[in-house]
């Protein structure tokens, strides 16, 4: 059974850096695509980050720059630091998984969340200005 568990969120001041974890049991995460999303209450889930299986990885345009997501196969964790942080990052935030098989073609649909198949429970980012 794959499970996915976030942890790392918590509260820091506009211009602070965050390093939120994502922890994979079940499966060996060098064969899932992974990506970070974040949700506001009253809107939909956004895409923020993701990395294929080669370790290429793409952004959401606003935290292009400041957001780096990487991933330690040996420790089956995938990680997104959080740099130069702004109020309007606040969000909880989610780790998700999907095998390499079910992975889109296009590698730029990877950001979007209809693609993953396995989430966790997400981890709270407050931004305060």
């Amino acid at each position: 059974q794959v499970q996915v568990v976030e942890s790392g969120g918590g509260s820091v001041r506009a211009g602070g850096s965050l390093r939120l974890s994502c922890a994979v049991s079940g499966v060996a995460s060098s064969t899932y695509c992974m990506g970070w999303f974040r949700q506001v209450p009253g809107k939909e889930r956004d895409g923020v980050a993701a990395i294929d299986i080669d370790d290429k990885t793409n952004y959401e345009n606003s935290v292009k720059g400041r957001f780096t997501i990487s991933r330690d196969n040996a420790k089956n964790t995938l990680y997104l630091e959080m740099n130069s942080l702004k109020p309007e990052d606040t969000a909880m935030y989610y780790c998700a998984a999907v095998p390499r098989e079910e992975c889109p073609i296009l590698f730029r649909l990877l950001v979007l969340p209809q693609w993953y198949k396995y989430w966790g429970q997400g981890t709270q980012v407050t931004v305060s200005s």
